[in-house]
């Protein structure tokens, strides 16, 4: 009776079990499916905090269409492991988005109707190799008024911005309206009438082109220029930009404050000389070709000197000096990614920026805001006074005159964000006091000491075509601008969003070891490279000692110097293959240990582990049914 007892509370006590099992299951399904311990670096497999808000905020359902080729990138290893991530991406926005997005994966294979539909919505297909064979890796969303976005195709290289570009597209296609930039300049960005009155004298044209970068903005977003004495800012704004501004009014300066305060977001352009400044340049005064925002920036969290220059002597640009010969200029800079921050959005994929006569911008101490920097000089910079600056005049080299580098890298342009107070102590005249904002939480400001960097000799060159005008970058200044101006005119739900670590992560360790032993066959080459140019030297000289029967002649010395490099060389060469031998070797031995850990060391340590719990677990079950019996 006893041993039935206990087996039938064997099988009460098993059946229970499988049914908390099965429970837990679905329970965790339920309640814990959007659970995740992302623990890799960058949490490239998490989406952010901004991206969750813009999906609470979708209002209809959106389609999601991946495209990708999985039958045409056989064997491309690399592209297939990123399409993984961003399809697991993908999926990740689909969970968290509540049923209001539906992500759809195609294989569009060559001739079938995915193709054609691949095509239809805009997407590229990239080319892998010279017989016309190409493949698919791009997004297209649709909502149910038709409207669409794309994202043409998902470029490896810019991993990092994976998320930031699958958000904006919904953020947009759930924001169709046109981005609408108020733009206030006392620069000709907008081009007209040659600002110099003797200009068809000094055979100047009578009218000066737009900047391709005013042209840029032109034909992507809605801009409404503002005029110079304009104390109001229109209502239905996504984003302010100033470009030198200059002697503004206290009205205007306070609608900038107000505005920034009430969540404006603003991109502003100052520079402590603007050599684009026409009319300055030609009165000769260098303090009117300066721009600032002293009580702005200040309420702001943000130190700038006007009257300032940062001189780099690593990335001063090469230009045609006076005399005719090429030259460095040290107040005209060409930033590359050493100078520009990586983890921002709108500058992770910029690779140069051209610039000249930057002012240099920093952080106030105890500022409540926060100060990212974006461009930066190189540490042997120093600054110098814009006056010195202008009578350097067309001759750079007085600039380089008792030039000492300060050892400091300076910021050149900078996102600032955060909890800032207003500028101003009272209302100017004429204001009311009805919507005055005293703070806010979060302002967003981009800030850029420099104008020069919009004009088209620091980044592009212009051509006509057949009417058309035809632009050739050589820098990314127009990016960073677009950049700029997308990120900005988003939510600031987009503004959170920054660059993700990378999904392909390389082997330090086999990397290292394969730099240092091809270090040190690359010595060892050159060493045996060497030593055969100085016998082949040695053998034309042999040549030249013929007899006159045309027969080489070689003493016994000459004949066993011959014989003793053969055996040298013959020893190098073997040792070469023990370096080669050596390399793989050690390469092979790591793999061995990796594939050890991984196949043996960790599941005998899981093993352990669901062992020692299954004693546990056995041991109280145990104990339960000792207690029934």
């Amino acid at each position: 009776m006893n041993f039935l007892k206990n087996k039938s509370g064997l099988v009460v006590s098993l059946g229970t079990i499988a049914i908390a099992f099965f429970a837990l299951v679905l329970l965790n399904n339920v309640l814990f499916n959007k659970a995740r311990l992302d623990l890799t670096e960058g949490g490239v497999y998490s989406i952010s905090e901004g991206t969750h808000k813009i999906l609470t905020e979708i209002d209809e359902p959106i389609n999601l269409y991946f495209f990708y080729s999985n039958k045409a990138t056989e064997g491309l290893t690399s592209l297939r492991n990123y399409a993984v991530r961003v399809q697991s991406l993908l999926e990740e926005y689909e969970l968290y988005a509540d049923g209001k997005i539906k992500l759809h994966i195609i294989d569009p294979e060559p001739f079938s109707e995915a193709e054609d539909k691949a095509a239809e919505m805009g997407l590229t297909a990239a080319p892998i190799s010279t017989t016309g064979e190409s493949v698919y890796l791009g997004l297209a969303a649709t909502d149910s008024i038709d409207n669409k976005e794309i994202i043409a195709f998902f470029d490896p290289s810019q991993e990092t911005l994976l998320e930031y570009e699958i958000s904006k597209l919904i953020y947009r296609l759930t924001h169709p309206t046109q981005v609408k930039i108020a733009l206030l300049s006392s620069l000709p960005m907008q081009g007209g009438l040659n600002p110099n009155p003797m200009a068809m004298q000094m055979g100047q044209p009578a009218t000066t082109p737009a900047w391709s970068t005013y042209s840029q903005l032109a034909q992507l977003y809605d801009i409404n220029v503002l005029e110079q004495d304009s104390e109001t800012l229109p209502d239905d704004i996504n984003l302010l930009i100033l470009v030198h501004p200059k002697n503004l009014s206290e009205n205007q300066l306070f609608a900038i404050d107000q505005y920034v305060l009430g969540g404006g977001k603003l991109l502003v352009f100052v520079d402590p000389n603007a050599e684009s400044d026409a009319e300055a340049n030609m009165m000769g005064m260098s303090a009117a070709s300066s721009s600032d925002l002293a009580r702005l920036f200040t309420a702001w969290g943000v130190d700038y000197n006007s009257s300032e220059i940062v001189l780099d002597a690593a990335k001063g640009l090469e230009i045609r000096m006076p005399d005719g010969k090429p030259g460095r200029h040290i107040g005209y800079l060409g930033l590359d990614r050493e100078n520009i921050d990586g983890q921002d959005v709108v500058t992770t994929s910029l690779a140069s920026i051209n610039g000249a006569s930057f002012g240099s911008l920093s952080k106030i101490e105890n500022a409540s805001t926060t100060f990212t920097p974006l461009f930066s000089s190189s540490e042997f910079s120093a600054i110098t006074n814009s006056m010195v600056y202008s009578m350097a005049g067309q001759n750079p080299e007085r600039l380089t005159n008792n030039f000492t580098p300060g050892q400091v890298s300076r910021v050149l342009a900078a996102r600032v964000s955060g909890a800032a107070n207003t500028a101003f102590e009272t209302l100017p005249e004429g204001r009311v006091d009805e919507d005055w904002l005293k703070s806010a939480d979060n302002i967003q400001v981009v800030v850029v000491a420099d104008t020069d960097m919009l004009t088209d000799r620091f980044w592009v060159q212009t051509s006509n075509f057949f009417g058309q005008t035809i632009l050739q970058p050589f820098a990314n200044n127009g990016d960073f601008l677009i950049n700029a101006v997308d990120n900005l005119s988003g939510s600031s739900n987009l503004l959170s969003i920054r660059g993700k670590g990378k999904y392909q992560r390389p082997f330090d360790v086999v990397e290292a070891l394969t730099v240092a032993a091809e270090a040190k066959f690359r010595e060892q080459e050159q060493r045996l490279q060497n030593e055969l140019q100085q016998t082949e030297s040695q053998l034309a000289d042999l040549q030249s000692q013929q007899s006159e029967s045309g027969a080489l002649v070689l003493t016994a010395e000459q004949t066993a110097a011959v014989e003793q490099f053969v055996a040298k060389k013959l020893a190098i060469r073997k040792e070469l293959r023990v370096v080669r031998h050596q390399l793989d070797k050690d390469i092979e031995s790591l793999g061995s240990w990796l594939k050890f850990l991984n196949i043996a060391v960790f599941p005998l340590l899981l093993t352990l582990l669901l062992g020692a719990i299954a004693q546990y677990v056995r041991r109280q079950m145990m104990k339960q049914m000792q207690q029934l019996g």
